[in-house]
């Protein structure tokens, strides 16, 4: 295993800086990969020195856990496992549930398809609103009191509501969408989670693909891919999103690097409590974003490419309003 350089903390674990996102290996962005596929993937990652591993129990419905505790299972001792609670499939749909009874029970289920006697940090995947965050985390804090997990966090939350999860029991992580078309993050867990001692950890760090190499083809989306609900991918929003992506690669080869790499060192800059877990389902691309915890991007061109590409320059909110009603985080007005 290759060791990756810069480390930081989350609760009680030392990782790289980048971790990897493991969704995309079975849900949300269309025909999952092949099983051989994703496992080559998944080894390929342990191979080049990741330790953080993200998956979740809405992710294929369980699918994704299973994929990660049988890759990954010999390997245990070696990695973080993060997962998360509280959004789930019930009978082929998605469902929101905080209620203690439900994170105890799934957190169950995950121990059993991660093949685990423990989860190194465990997440609140949703804020139920029909459940106060005090109770949620009391079912998580009760999980680090039976020996079932050793750290707990919190996605897609606001400042307020960590606050009052922390309040409860120490937080360990905010997983948060962050990325330079998503500056959420911004409007105050930013802050919180650096005066709390609290990991903040981005997904979609390279806007679900739209600052890569490869920026999706909507023509080319399968019909399931989640990405057609979304308005950034919209006719009326999309092609001004590819020209703000092209003055980005513009700065990013005057910088000797690539838009994913840029993008990615933009993320990492913003606190040395911030992480990344993209994803990919690429060795290629894998080996890419690694990349970007060892290229040198200058301060004036991370400003640059904070300049192109902001809350302000986007086109379209970041998803549509019945998803947004869904979510605890702070939201700009007209872009979520």
């Amino acid at each position: 295993m290759t060791a990756l350089a810069p480390t930081r903390t989350i609760g009680p674990f030392e990782v790289p800086a980048l971790g990897l996102g493991c969704m995309n290996l079975s849900h949300a962005y269309g025909e999952a990969p092949s099983p051989d596929d994703a496992e080559r993937l998944l080894l390929a990652a342990l191979d080049a020195g990741v330790t953080l591993f993200d998956t979740a129990a809405l992710y294929g419905f369980g699918a994704n856990e299973e994929l990660v505790g049988r890759v990954l299972g010999p390997h245990r001792d070696e990695i973080v496992l993060a997962s998360k609670c509280g959004m789930t499939g019930v009978d082929g749909t998605r469902v929101i549930d905080g209620r203690p009874e439900t994170i105890r029970a799934t957190c169950d289920a995950a121990l059993d398809r991660l093949g685990t006697d423990v989860i190194d940090l465990y997440y609140l995947h949703r804020v139920d609103r029909a459940v106060p965050v005090e109770e949620s985390v009391g079912a998580l804090a009760g999980l680090i009191e039976a020996g079932k997990v050793r750290a707990i966090g919190l996605s897609e939350a606001s400042a307020a509501t960590l606050r009052r999860a922390h309040a409860v029991h120490p937080v360990a992580a905010l997983q948060n969408e962050y990325s330079l078309w998503s500056r959420n993050p911004e409007l105050g867990t930013l802050e919180a989670t650096r005066e709390l001692g609290v990991a903040l950890v981005a997904f979609s760090p390279l806007a679900r693909g739209v600052l890569t190499s490869a920026p999706p083809d909507l023509d080319a989306l399968p019909e399931k891919d989640i990405r057609r609900k979304m308005p950034r991918f919209g006719a009326e929003h999309y092609p001004a999103n590819l020209a703000l992506r092209e003055q980005l690669d513009g700065i990013a080869r005057s910088s000797g690097c690539t838009v994913a790499q840029l993008a990615l060192a933009w993320v990492l800059s913003r606190g040395e409590h911030v992480l990344a877990i993209p994803g990919t389902r690429s060795v290629r691309h894998l080996t890419e974003n690694l990349g970007a915890l060892g290229v040198h991007v200058p301060g004036d061109a991370l400003a640059a490419a904070g300049r192109v590409l902001n809350a302000g320059t986007v086109s379209g909110p970041r998803y549509n309003e019945s998803t947004l009603a869904e979510i605890d985080t702070e939201t700009y007005a007209g872009v979520g």
